[in-house]
């Protein structure tokens, strides 16, 4: 066999190097970013601070980044106009701009990459990023990620309807969006979220019917408690949602546990918040399993660091995962087993257990012998592995709506604590992108050279200066056909 060379057509060596380049970029423009950004900034170096926010109206009806659950006005449509509100509602972003730090809003981090055991064809350690128009690399020398926290949606029959949403994507349409359809609300969970979520919506002018807590005594702050009942909500303890009836334009009332029923246009889960830490998971970085301060928390690695609640909740000694089991026995024993759990892949409970595809795939005899107690015979749970046979997850919402609850599902079927079943791995792009982006991008002219080698053609798996050698001829007849290694 003739010895193999070098293959000038291999990407290594050849990515442009990033048209910008920063000595910090903060990902995320809350308080805690910002404060992130200028005090990088106080040392006069070139700084860059994005925030995704305003995502566009598509990614709001996905519910990405947060739990919106169909209850946006179409005001979200309006680019311009989202644009001017969310920044007239950022008033802590002035001094970033007059400390001469490069804000850009509406700007999407979709990947972080560095060159290590599996890449090493980089000029250098990126950050991707996104807008509605275009995608691109900026380099940079230290990372601050502080892209907060999402909501943790948990499954009961009818909320994969319009109208059930999450703490933080109603806070976020109040606060940040002004674009918040509802009137009646209905509030699940009393702890601080919860307490806080009801005061908000009650700020704004929203009607907060009541607030429900699993548990026998309301979990909150005793300050926020009395705020509560200060303003007249009620704090209905020991009753949960059975479920959430709905028409036309989605919830209209929704089905109690004590055997009645609350009208209303909006159920608002308030149960708990999930550490965003999609970035530091897709760039292989480390993490570890913290119950009080809200699961998996990423840890902070060379040249990246973590700000604000993405890097964990705050610890007050709570047992958040303790409460969130105690939502999710609640609300899955409402469940039947045509409940739908990944509302993306409209996968059901009993799908999930039975370890079937999707309803579009076909399911064999053979396949539907499976099911979840077979897989654990031979061995832990592994999200990624659930994932990959039921496409639980795999959804345009990228797990957002069924991630965490899948693994508290997979840990109690087999009898093992959430911290000994990692969540699904996560892979860049972190967030949804539409095709026009990714076909923007700038390539060298020494990797358009060898565009055929990686667009189908039958030997598109032998290496560029390999092809018509008798190396090339040699594994053909070894593997057979054109598909050659």
């Amino acid at each position: 066999m003739s010895e193999r060379g070098h293959d000038p057509h291999a990407i290594d060596g050849k990515f442009p190097a990033p048209s910008q380049h920063y000595h910090t970029v903060v990902i995320g423009g809350g308080t805690s970013g910002t404060q992130a950004a200028l005090k990088a900034a106080t040392n006069g170096t070139r700084v860059l601070l994005v925030d995704e926010n305003p995502v566009s109206g598509a990614l709001i009806g996905t519910d990405v980044p947060f739990f919106f659950g169909g209850r946006a006005t179409t005001a979200v449509q309006n680019r311009e106009r989202m644009v001017e509100t969310v920044f007239m509602n950022m008033p802590w972003l002035e001094p970033a701009f007059e400390a001469g730090i490069d804000v850009q809003l509406a700007t999407t981090a979709w990947g972080v990459y560095r060159n290590g055991p599996l890449v090493g064809s980089l000029p250098g350690q990126v950050v991707g990023l996104a807008d509605a128009d275009r995608s691109w690399l900026v380099g940079f020398d230290k990372l601050v990620i502080a892209t907060g926290a999402r909501d943790l949606p948990l499954a009961f029959p009818g909320w994969n309807q319009p109208g059930v949403m999450g703490a933080k994507a109603l806070a976020m349409l109040l606060e940040r969006y002004d674009a918040f359809a509802g009137r009646q609300i209905a509030v699940v969970g009393s702890h601080d979220l919860g307490l806080e979520t009801a005061l908000l919506a009650l700020s704004k002018g929203l009607e907060v019917l009541a607030i429900f807590e699993v548990r026998d005594a309301v979990q909150g702050n005793a300050d926020l408690a009395a705020q509560v009942a200060a303003a007249g909500i009620p704090v209905r303890c020991g009753v949960t949602p059975v479920e959430a009836k709905g028409g036309l334009d989605g919830v209209e009332a929704l089905v109690l546990s004590d055997g009645t029923a609350l009208d209303c246009d909006s159920v608002v889960m308030a149960v708990g918040l999930v550490p965003m830490i999609e970035l530091n998971d897709a760039a292989n970085g480390p993490r570890r399993f913290d119950a009080n301060r809200g699961g998996w928390l990423p840890e902070t690695s060379e040249n990246i660091a973590f700000a604000g609640s993405c890097a964990g909740l705050a610890d007050t000694g709570f047992d958040h995962a303790a409460y969130r089991q105690d939502w999710m026995d609640a609300l899955g024993g409402a469940c039947g087993g045509d409940t739908i759990i990944c509302q993306c892949e409209e996968m059901t409970l009993a799908d999930l257990t039975g370890l079937q595809p999707p309803r579009y795939l076909d399911r064999p005899p053979a396949l539907q012998q499976r099911s979840l107690k077979t897989l654990l015979q031979d061995g832990p749970p592994n999200q990624d592995q659930v994932k990959r046979l039921t496409r639980t997850g795999m959804g345009q919402c990228q797990g957002r709506r069924c991630r965490d609850q899948v693994a508290m599902i997979l840990a109690a079927e087999a009898g093992k604590s959430l911290a000994e079943v990692p969540l699904s791995t996560h892979r860049a792009p972190v967030r949804p992108l539409s095709l026009k982006v990714i076909a923007d991008w700038e390539e060298s002219d020494e990797m358009r050279a060898g565009w055929d080698v990686w667009m189908g053609i039958p030997t598109q798996w032998v290496p560029y200066a390999d092809i018509g050698t008798p190396y090339e001829e040699e594994n053909r007849r070894r593997l057979g056909g054109a598909m050659a290694l």
